[in-house]
């Protein structure tokens, strides 16, 4: 029996470090999954995987925690703020896990480990009819456990706390109606200017080379690979956090392009970076993670465009770049640039421009809006997908893996994920903002090559909080302002009326 606040305090601490080693352990196992497990390993594993949740689950609903919690409930004036986050924390872990059976939690992990292996195997043979049950049970369990843990307003709300707490569905449509009306307003004036012109450097690229100046590149932004990452290959780039030290990352190598894999590898550099520099001496506060999703990809978007897609950066590196891939000796500095940023609606969202990317994200964040509310079934997604590409793009798939099927998020049963990748534009552009205010001389920096300038001020300005505060007050605290589409667009309209000499 927990009786004092000394205790409770050391019992809850005690409890989230035992949290974060199943967390490190579930991390290793889907890892491995994911990167180096021959396809007939993947059944087993999944039952693993599943065995493991169990017992994270069993971590999350001790019901010692609600002892601690009301003894520390009644004292909540005298914490320093990381008692308080690890106090709210445990509240909301606890209060909401207590709600999901043991079972459907182990049932979901089970479903999504073998979902992910059809995903795979459908994807390649762009077959959905191969990977439709598996979602469709993947999406009835996420339903049931969104069902367990109770919702306001739309069920979709349910999926948006796992990933961006305290986000609704109401506040998102009208945060994406305003990025929506200025990325179309940007648009149509684009379409009007004079198309770009530069010569696309063909093929092959071979790995290796692709791999060195990856490498190179991820070293400059400040990611630790040597001492405390890895670099490898998967069907679809990620991030993995092992542990403190332990960051890693995927890429996915294309021999016919050399920008997919640049491109998403300088994306996942900034998800590793954000992690190796978070606070973890306050790990067993909880604190040693990112508020949201939106923010972890904040970082990712911010140096993948806002930096990896700059006129400075490419003055500093495209002359290694060139060393690395001699074809690309042919092609000028101006000439890269407009061919790394050139607008031209695509099909796969990953290799979207930056203007159009963020009505990729608008378009799954509706489908799936529709999908788990019932409004469209599981044989209609194919459907719908293709008309909406049509409206909103002007594009249509051919086939389903270069629809629906190109993400990995649904088989992983991250259905709320996509918002993040949008909110995480208007959080970097915001920070983006802040930044050149406070250090006139970041673009003299970057075009000498000196990254650490950014990778300093990220680092001391949002890094080094983890999850000390909520998104929004993270971004006030920063900015001293909220969250404002205006940024973003702000940002877009300069770069690119100036690129297409509007």
């Amino acid at each position: 029996m927990i009786l004092d606040r000394e205790k409770a305090l050391r019992f809850l601490k005690e409890q989230r470090k035992l949290m974060n080693y199943m967390n490190s352990t579930l991390s290793v196992v889907s890892w491995d999954t994911e990167v180096m497990a021959p396809e007939e390993a993947i059944d087993y594993r999944s039952e693993v995987i599943g065995y493991l949740s169990s017992n994270y689950h069993q971590l999350t609903t001790d019901y010692r925690i609600e002892q601690a919690l009301g003894v520390l409930l009644s004292e909540e004036d005298k914490f320093n703020l990381y008692e308080q986050r690890l106090i709210e924390e445990f509240y909301n872990i606890y209060y909401k896990n207590k709600k999901i059976p043991e079972s459907l939690q182990k049932e979901l992990s089970m479903a999504t480990a073998i979902s992910n292996k059809s995903w795979k195997r459908a994807k390649e043979k762009g077959d959905y009819e191969l990977f439709k049950p598996h979602l469709a049970r993947v999406i009835d369990l996420l339903k049931q456990q969104a069902v367990c843990v109770g919702y306001e307003g739309h069920i979709y709300n349910a999926f948006l706390d796992n990933f961006e707490k305290g986000m609704t569905v109401e506040e998102l449509d009208e945060i994406f109606a305003d990025l929506k009306e200025g990325l179309v307003k940007l648009l149509a004036e684009l379409k009007e200017a004079k198309q770009l012109s530069f010569r696309r450097p063909k093929g092959p690229f071979s790995k290796e080379s692709q791999s060195q100046l990856a490498l190179y590149i991820l070293n400059q932004m400040g990611y630790r690979i040597h001492e405390a990452g890895r670099l490898d290959e998967t069907e679809h780039p990620f991030t993995a956090f092992l542990g403190p030290k332990d960051i890693r990352i995927t890429t996915h190598y294309y021999e016919n392009s050399i920008e997919g894999a640049l491109f998403s590898t300088i994306h996942e550099g900034g998800h590793a970076i954000y992690d190796q520099n978070m606070p973890h001496d306050w790990a067993e506060y909880g604190v040693n993670e990112a508020p949201s999703m939106g923010l972890h990809e904040s970082q990712s978007r911010f140096y993948e465009n806002i930096i990896g897609r700059s006129l400075p950066f490419w003055r500093a590196y495209f002359p290694k770049l060139q060393e690395f891939m001699p074809s690309y000796q042919s092609v000028s500095l101006e000439e890269f640039y407009q061919m790394i940023n050139e607008v031209s609606p695509s099909l796969i969202r990953t290799e979207a421009d930056e203007i159009t990317y963020s009505l990729h994200i608008i378009i799954r964040y509706e489908i799936e809006k529709l999908m788990v509310s019932g409004e469209v079934g599981i044989d209609e997604l194919p459907m719908i997908w293709n008309q909406k590409y049509k409206e909103y793009l002007g594009v249509e798939p051919k086939n389903d893996a270069e629809g629906l099927m190109q993400d990995v998020h649904w088989a992983e049963g991250m259905i709320g994920y996509f918002p993040s990748y949008a909110l995480g534009n208007l959080y970097g552009a915001q920070f983006y903002h802040q930044m050149k205010k406070e250090l006139p001389q970041l673009k003299d920096e970057i075009e000498s090559g000196n990254l650490s300038i950014v990778f300093e001020w990220l680092k001391q300005n949002v890094h080094s909080y983890g999850k000390v505060y909520t998104p929004g007050q993270l971004v006030e605290h920063v900015t001293k302002e909220p969250l404002n589409p205006k940024y973003f667009l702000d940002y877009l309209r300069e770069k690119y009326l100036n690129l297409y000499h509007l």
